[in-house]
């Protein structure tokens, strides 16, 4: 035991940049171990299974009585709430279906690597969140004159960089009570209450942004006069090439297509084996800019480019979007790529833009994939 550990910035290492050539470490394990991805071929669902959807928790999953639970909203506001879960699910509901995807979607894939989850494409996930408008209830409450942000606090605590807090993130009133922005504070998932994992019993959930502003077991709403600057607003979740800069916030989701890999895979690798032929390619693409208006399909790692057919769902415009292309494979080793444009003209690029966080990342998806055509189910020697 190291006895001159007495603080929490004695234990809590700050945020760097793998060095040249330096792999995976345990506690970067033990992060994957905790918080999952989605397997792709789970994007066959328009909504996805609970057990499946992406999960990042930050601190530890709280012990959570829905029964005694209490959401306070407050700050400056003429008429305070302090709330049950019952006198919420009283409360006029809608149900909005919504893709989340977290921040650090693709950090693995960066270099150099910035130290931290070790996200590779799957951090994403589509549910239907069932709950209350929070421009509803900020209407309940008023604002004063000089209201600007809403602060929401969630029941996680922990240390993160030598801060010990409660995970806390803010959104600009003007988003946060708009209607049409559909902010909600959900208490149900595909029809169910909320898992543990997933926020039980209050979560919020912000459509179009990445997954750090959907704050889980949601305990608090504040409006305050002033930006907001705790650690998980100004000094996490910034866009920043170097450790001293201030960096840009991290915000809406930058647009991203996946494919279902097709064929069957080679277990340790993942590569792909498919037989020469038609082969029908899948998938999603989505955008919190906007929706989706192309996707394209390359088999030889981005030179040329073809488009597959999309299947947008006017219904659900925070949600991902389905498409889909038939390849014709020829034997040998293809490297299968997809990218996704939006309305506002965002492309996916090429090269995965770097930064320390490794925040944003929306490098295109490269699947490789060996045409083989003829194969036997042989055992290795010695088998």
């Amino acid at each position: 035991m190291d006895a001159s550990r007495r603080g929490p910035g004695d234990i809590s290492a700050p945020g760097r940049v793998a060095e040249e050539g330096e792999g995976i470490s345990a506690h970067e394990l033990a992060l994957a171990a905790r918080n999952h991805g989605l397997p792709l071929e789970a994007l066959r669902y328009d909504v996805t299974p609970p057990g499946l959807h992406y999960l990042l928790v930050h601190y530890d999953i709280p012990a959570a009585d829905p029964d005694r639970w209490r959401l306070t909203v407050g700050g400056r506001v003429p008429h305070p709430l302090d709330l049950d879960v019952a006198a919420l699910r009283a409360r006029p509901s809608v149900t909005r279906r919504v893709t989340l995807e977290c921040a650090g979607n693709g950090r693995a894939l960066l270099t150099p690597r910035p130290v931290s989850q070790p996200w590779l494409v799957e951090a994403v996930g589509t549910a239907e969140w069932t709950g209350v408008p929070l421009a509803a209830l900020l209407a309940e409450t008023g604002t004063a004159e000089e209201a600007a942000e809403v602060v929401f606090t969630g029941a996680d605590h922990g240390v993160e960089r030598g801060v010990e807090q409660d995970y806390r993130r803010s959104l600009p009133l003007t988003t946060a009570a708009d209607p049409a922005r559909d902010v909600l504070v959900a208490y149900a998932m595909n029809g169910a209450p909320l898992p543990p994992q997933h926020g039980s019993p209050l979560r919020l959930v912000v459509p179009g942004w990445y997954g750090m502003a959907h704050v889980k077991w949601l305990r608090d709403i504040t409006v305050t006069g002033s930006p907001f600057t705790g650690f998980q607003q100004s000094v996490a979740y910034r866009l920043r090439r170097t450790a001293d800069e201030p960096g840009e916030p991290v915000t809406l989701i930058a647009p991203r297509a996946l494919m279902v890999p097709p064929g069957f895979p080679d277990f340790m690798s993942r590569t792909r084996v498919v037989r020469p032929g038609p082969v029908p390619l899948t998938g999603r693409a989505w955008s919190g800019h906007g929706p989706v208006t192309r996707v394209e399909i390359s088999e030889d790692g981005g030179a040329a480019w073809t488009d597959a057919v999309l299947d947008r769902d006017p219904a659900h415009p925070w949600a991902w979007s389905a498409w889909h292309a038939t390849w014709t494979a020829t034997p040998g080793l293809r490297h299968l790529a997809v990218r996704a444009t939006d309305a506002a003209g965002n492309v996916q690029p090429l090269t995965e833009p770097w930064n320390r966080g490794g925040f944003a990342n929306n490098g295109v998806q490269r699947v490789e994939v060996l045409c083989a055509p003829d194969a036997s189910d042989r055992r290795p020697d010695g088998a």
